[in-house]
């Protein structure tokens, strides 16, 4: 299912507007999303919150995986998800998840995102399985 960018900002989950989850490319073998680090998605250090990082990776895998759905799909849901964090970026930094998929199939995905600073440092590395859906009965 091709939306724009637009149409994926614009229909995307509560979550990711809470967060301030802006996708800024979107195709079916590559999502480019960023959000700014904000002291609500830190730690009390200031640096950006581990459950903030595995959102925003969740996010760009799920509308990869959301994108490349099989026709007559309906939906896709997160099953599995690994995160590796490497560093933690400060408040004020904005930080780029770029999603790419490892294996599209017709019951699965798996994407991968790589989270980095706008200085290019890695900050974390997600690797997810997505379940296609199907209509039901």
């Amino acid at each position: 299912m091709m939306l724009t960018v637009e149409q994926l900002n614009e229909l995307g989950v509560p979550l990711a507007r809470t967060l301030g989850v802006v996708v800024l490319e979107a195709g079916p073998d590559r999502v480019v999303a960023e959000m700014e680090v904000r002291t609500e998605i830190c730690t009390l250090g200031d640096t950006l919150h581990g459950g903030a990082m595995m959102s925003l990776a969740d996010i760009a895998g799920a509308t990869g995986a959301f994108i490349s759905l099989p026709e007559g799909a309906v939906g896709t849901t997160t099953t599995e998800s690994k995160t590796n964090m490497i560093s933690s970026p400060p408040v004020g930094m904005k930080v780029i998840a770029t999603a790419t998929p490892i294996h599209k199939g017709r019951t699965s995905q798996v994407w991968q995102t790589r989270i980095e600073r706008e200085d290019g440092k890695l900050v974390a590395l997600t690797t997810q399985t997505q379940l296609n859906m199907w209509p039901q009965g």
